[in-house]
C-alpha cells in the first residue's frame, strides 16, 4: 500500500495549541447542537439521530472531520459504512489524502464481494466489501452513529476478511444506552466524538 494518507501537504496552517479535553468538549457541544432526533423513524419506537443539519452546517462538518482525521493518520484507505457513513467518509479520505473504500448493503457492489448479516437495533441487514484491493491496507472505519454494535463489527469483520487491517474505528455519536461498545470487544480502538 502507500504511505499512510495523514502527510501533511504543507497548505494547512497549524492550529492554535488546546488543549485534548477542551477540544473534544467543544466540538461533543458543536454536534450535540447540529444533530436532529426523529421519533418512531424508520419505525415505531425508534429515535433517530438526524446528522442532516451537521452535514448542511460548512464549518461544523469541517470541524467534525477535522476530528476524525486525528484517529487516521496512519490509515492508507477510509471505509464508510452505507449510508451515511459514506458522506463523513469521504470528507474524511480527502481530507486526509487517501482513498475511499464502500461498505455497502447487499446487492450494491459488484462482484466479486465479501458479505456478512447483522444484527440492527429494528431488524437484520447484510452488508458487502470488495473482495479485492484490500489486501495489507491499514483501515480507518468509520460512520456516524455507533447503536447495537453489529453494524462496524460486520464492517471490520468483512474488512479483515478482505485482507485489511482495521487500525481505528470512528464515530461521531455513541448511544449509550444500546451498549454497542460491548460489540466492538476485540476489534481496534473505537473514537467517539459526541456519546448520548
Amino acid at each position: 500500500m502507500s504511505d499512510a494518507c495523514g502527510a501533511n501537504d504543507g497548505h494547512r496552517a497549524a492550529p492554535a495549541a488546546r488543549s485534548p479535553a477542551a477540544v473534544n468538549s467543544d466540538l461533543a457541544e458543536l454536534i450535540a447542537s447540529r444533530l436532529r432526533d426523529v421519533p418512531d423513524f424508520p419505525q415505531p419506537g425508534i429515535l433517530f439521530k438526524d446528522i442532516a443539519p451537521l452535514l448542511a452546517d460548512g464549518a461544523a462538518f469541517r470541524a467534525v472531520i477535522a476530528g476524525l482525521a486525528e484517529f487516521g493518520r496512519d490509515a492508507d484507505v477510509v471505509a464508510g459504512v452505507e449510508a451515511r457513513g459514506f458522506l463523513i467518509a469521504g470528507a474524511l479520505a480527502t481530507e486526509l489524502g487517501c482513498g475511499l473504500v464502500p461498505v455497502r448493503k447487499a446487492g450494491k457492489l459488484p462482484p466479486p464481494v465479501r458479505s456478512r448479516a447483522y444484527t440492527l437495533e429494528y431488524g437484520t441487514a447484510e452488508i458487502e466489501v470488495p473482495a479485492n484491493g484490500l489486501a495489507g491496507a491499514r483501515v480507518l472505519l468509520v460512520d456516524d452513529v455507533l447503536a447495537t454494535g453489529g453494524t462496524l463489527r460486520a464492517a471490520a469483520e468483512l474488512i479483515a476478511d478482505a485482507g485489511g487491517t482495521v487500525t481505528a474505528l470512528a464515530v461521531l455519536l455513541e448511544i449509550a444506552a444500546l451498549h454497542g461498545r460491548a460489540a466492538l470487544d476485540g476489534l481496534a480502538p473505537l473514537h467517539v466524538l459526541l456519546t448520548a
